[in-house]
């Protein structure tokens, strides 16, 4: 074998000069760009090869993720008899890593005679990437016990695995090694609180940080939107470019969820802007960031448009559920089954569980029942790949309910194949409470209650209930359970956005520094209302009050008050757009569609459930919500 080598490095020594190329040194062929060629030179060099060599090679490899050609190196190194160094056997291990081969990097990392820092981060880091937190856990705990001195890369690669008790042990190791106050650890730990919901200790952390960067602030924005801190995100952000940093596009991916849940769209606008401003990298997550907020402020066409305009092949799962609950938030049950059918057509992307829930929702603020039910059935065969849940049950039952055939849904709630939960009956007892199903719903609020005693919303609606049939002694008994029981009701409020600042309202307020102003326009706009016909609905209030009192009360709804600034705060025909925490009550419903008529403007009015676009007294969602 040697004397083959001989001869074929004699014969290659012969060839012309232009031959010669391939007896360059090693590394200069792989900083070349010359890969083959150096395996090549590789077989020819033989047990001549050191470690300059194999560290060119190795590295080219693991740049390429050329998992064959890694192999050879690995091979030839054990044919050799060569004994790598642990730098040359981390980098071994890097490259299976990276190619995904984790058991033949871990096995990589347990034949090493001596492992050091970068050995054992590189394997916990690895793992954390592919999400594979148990192994990431397990390596992390050999390395301790073998008195491995862990680095901030290593806390911070082993947070991403982390979770719960866990966690707070891990934060508790770092803490005891000085490692608490690094930017990197500091901003995994508070990436790690956040996304196990606990976001007291994650704002802590961040607290903490000597110094912030655009990860950390990206870390609990991204924490407060996903739990529903809409305010303390944006306000973040604010804070993050007053601070002279430059939002990446995973913190704007993140503030737009949050803008989402605010309905700000000129907020959103700018950060759009400020992506194609500095030609951030428009990733899916990116663009259905956007889809989402365009949609859920209102405006559906331009969340259109960038739907379209995404190439076919980036678009996930995520894009058409964002474009489906967009829709369907809107009302468009048409729409939302169009869209629903060119997913089906295209293959590519698969309906999911999410998507389905669109879909059926679609029909139920779009008066398409059967149509519903008919797709409902479908899941129920199989035909969508996707076994319907409690929520796609819940949503029937909404379904049902708005149409007015509270028997029926009642019916499916009990025969559900498993216990339905506090939503499903939520669903059924506000439809009686809208069609005036008191016995039907006197039971399920009942359940209801106790299900879950704390929660506020149930006793309000079975409240409403006993109030519309004028059971007073039942709604006095109810507010006595809720003093009892200490349960506090979630305070209405509406909001409006203008000249870049959110302006707040709740029932009867008199702490805006307009309120004087806002009341007074608000007796003018009443009278003109009255004399086009508005009269006021009583049974929205849910007090044994004279009538004179009744209409006070509802006067004093936030809405109304947030309306009524929107008048005198924007110019004539220049839509108004108002949202609110909770459903719209039927008598503000009423009321903005004749204020839209009376003052010709365009009314957009968001509430828990859906959007409202309001134009000349008639609303999309015809009455309907």
């Amino acid at each position: 074998m040697f004397n083959l080598m001989k001869l074929l490095h004699r014969s290659l020594s012969s060839l012309p000069n232009s031959s010669l190329q391939t007896l360059l040194p090693i590394p200069q062929l792989c900083s070349n760009g010359r890969l083959q060629e150096a395996l090549l030179e590789m077989s020819v060099l033989g047990h001549n090869m050191g470690f300059h060599d194999y560290d060119a090679l190795l590295n080219t490899c693991v740049n390429k993720r050329a998992l064959r050609e890694g192999q050879r190196v690995h091979a030839h190194m054990i044919k050799t008899l060569y004994f790598p160094s642990t730098y040359l056997r981390t980098r071994l291990l890097i490259l299976y890593g990276k190619c995904d081969r984790l058991q033949d990097a871990h096995k990589v990392l347990d034949e090493m005679p001596e492992k050091n820092v970068v050995s054992w981060t590189a394997m916990i880091s690895r793992y954390s990437q592919t999400g594979h937190s148990s192994e990431a856990l397990t390596v992390f705990a050999e390395m301790m016990r073998a008195d491995g001195k862990p680095n901030h890369f290593t806390f911070a690669s082993v947070l991403t695995s982390c979770s719960g008790l866990v966690g707070k042990q891990v934060h508790g190791l770092i803490i005891k090694l000085s490692y608490d106050s690094h930017i990197y650890v500091g901003s995994s730990l508070l990436d790690m609180y956040a996304k196990a919901g606990s976001i007291k200790e994650a704002r802590e952390v961040f607290e903490c940080l000597p110094e912030r960067d655009v990860v950390s602030c990206t870390a609990i924005i991204t924490g407060y939107a996903q739990l529903g801190l809409d305010e303390e995100a944006l306000h973040v952000f604010q804070k993050l470019l007053s601070q002279g940093m430059s939002p990446n596009y995973v913190t704007c991916a993140s503030v737009l969820t949050a803008l989402s849940g605010l309905a700000l769209l000129d907020h959103g606008k700018q950060v759009h802007c400020h992506v194609l401003r500095c030609e951030l990298p428009f990733y899916a997550v990116l663009q259905n960031s956007l889809i989402d907020m365009y949609s859920k402020c209102g405006n559906l066409a331009y969340a259109r448009r960038l739907f379209d305009n995404m190439p076919e092949t980036e678009r996930t799962s995520v894009s058409w559920n964002a474009m489906l609950v967009g829709y369907s938030k809107h009302g468009l049950g048409k729409e939302v089954l169009e869209l629903f059918g060119l997913m089906r057509e295209g293959k590519r992307v698969k309906p999911d569980s999410v998507t389905l829930l669109a879909v059926l929702s679609g029909c139920s603020h779009g008066r398409m029942e059967d149509t519903g039910l008919s797709i409902f059935d479908g899941m129920i065969a199989g035909d969508y790949g996707v076994k319907p849940d409690t929520e796609h049950y819940g949503c029937i039952v909404d379904m049902l309910g708005r149409a007015g055939r509270i028997k029926e849904a009642f019916e499916f709630v009990k025969r559900m194949p498993s216990e339905p939960t506090a939503g499903v009956l939520g669903s059924l007892l506000g439809a009686c409470r809208v069609h005036s199903s008191v016995d039907i719903g006197e039971y399920v609020g009942r359940r209801l209650i106790e299900i879950e005693p704390e929660n506020a919303g149930n006793y309000v609606i079975l409240s409403n209930l006993y109030a519309s049939a004028g059971r007073w002694e039942d709604v006095n008994n109810l507010r006595a359970m809720m003093l009892r029981n200490a349960v506090t009701k979630e305070p209405g409020r509406s909001w409006i956005q203008h000249e870049q600042t959110l302006h707040y309202f709740h029932a009867n307020d008199r702490t805006h520094p307009r309120r004087e102003e806002v009341l007074a326009k608000l007796k003018e706009i009443l009278i003109k209302m009255k004399q086009a016909g508005y009269v006021s609905d009583h049974s929205c209030v849910l007090y044994d009050v004279d009538e004179e009192q009744k209409e006070r009360m509802l006067l004093g709804h936030s809405e109304k008050l947030a309306l009524t600034f929107g008048l005198i705060a924007t110019g004539d025909g220049i839509p108004i757009r108002v949202f609110k925490n909770l459903r719209i009550c039927v008598d503000c419903h009423n009321f903005a569609k004749i204020f839209s008529k009376v003052f010709e403007r365009k009314v957009s009015l968001r509430d828990k459930n859906r959007f409202h676009q309001i134009v000349g007294g008639v609303c999309s969602c015809g009455d309907y919500w």
